[in-house]
């Protein structure tokens, strides 16, 4: 039996959905769904206190960080050598949001035996799919994933089928304060939830951007995603930084009180299964007439007003 260790949130959820969680021994602090991954050894941390600060502070540390070559994350010496993985999860998607090449190389140097790596690096939809069966297929779930693939494929096809004239144009902001687009796969989300993606394309990675650029598209809805919030965590970011901000409030999505918050850390902001929730989610929100039969999770978007 294979004894695992995930450096990816993304990656322990589907561990979990395909049942192999048994041989998941180590996790990432960030790994906290389904709420008993968080029961499982911490293999990485990071230096960042999150949880007390705002973005524009997130945003100042990490730069600092990254400028001084220093790392946002941490090895756990003690809970890898414990776990002695036999395989590895990865990433190479984005260095500020999950564990990076150096903890990797840092944790198998601390083993005695060297583990396999396997990299997840989606950066759309169709690849976060293909994914679940490349990765089912390494575990040993080949059939589950084969099933799990097909099952968020159809709820796909449920939201595609629907009759969509009217797509309106859409600005989905990725980081607060400073504004950042939400690239990789959230362009393709917008796309298939009938909207208009505007500025950034998929697959391409979040850029840094001006309220200049967004006041150039003129967008008919705005959503704030910010990485790794939640909306309650989004709605005081709203407050703070852009309610009362004279630029922002010229927008038209933001005159006509078209502005939302989304549970991005559930949601939107990693490679997961549960994208599939977040394409229903901007259903939902784009197109409420059209969406009004389909369930989302209760707390998972809030109108801003």
């Amino acid at each position: 039996m294979q004894r695992i260790v995930s450096f990816l949130p993304s990656a322990t959820e589907l561990i979990y959905a395909l049942g192999a969680q048994e041989q998941l021994l180590g996790v990432t602090h960030e790994c906290t769904y389904p709420k008993e991954a968080k029961n499982k050894p911490k293999i990485i941390n990071t230096v960042i206190d999150s949880e007390n600060l705002d973005s524009k502070q997130i945003d100042e540390i990490t730069c600092k960080l990254m400028n001084d070559g220093q790392d946002i994350f941490v090895v756990d010496k003690e809970n890898i050598k414990n776990a002695k993985p036999s395989l590895i999860v990865s990433q190479n998607t984005c260095e500020v949001c999950a564990a990076h090449t150096n903890q990797i190389q840092q944790a198998v140097e601390m083993l005695e035996t060297k583990p396999e790596i396997y990299s997840m690096d989606p950066h759309s939809v169709k690849e976060i799919l293909e994914g679940i069966t490349e990765f089912a297929k390494i575990i040993d779930r080949e059939e589950k994933g084969k099933k799990l693939k097909k099952e968020l494929e159809f709820r796909i096809e449920k939201i595609k089928n629907k009759k969509i004239i009217n797509k309106p144009r859409i600005v989905a902001i990725e980081w607060v304060n400073p504004f950042f687009t939400a690239g990789h796969w959230v362009p393709e989300m917008i796309k298939i939830s009938g909207g208009v993606n505007m500025i950034s394309k998929t697959g391409e990675h979040s850029q840094r951007m001006l309220m200049q650029k967004i006041t150039n598209v003129e967008p008919e809805i705005i959503i704030l995603m910010p990485c790794g919030f939640d909306v309650k965590r989004t709605k005081t970011e709203y407050e703070k930084f852009l309610k009362n901000d004279q630029e922002w409030n010229k927008l038209q999505a933001v005159k006509k009180g078209n502005v939302f918050a989304v549970d991005a850390n559930s949601f939107f902001s990693k490679p997961s299964i549960r994208t599939i929730e977040g394409i229903e989610i901007l259903a939902k929100i784009i197109h409420p007439e059209i969406f009004s039969d389909l369930s989302v999770v209760e707390d998972s978007y809030m109108k801003l007003s």
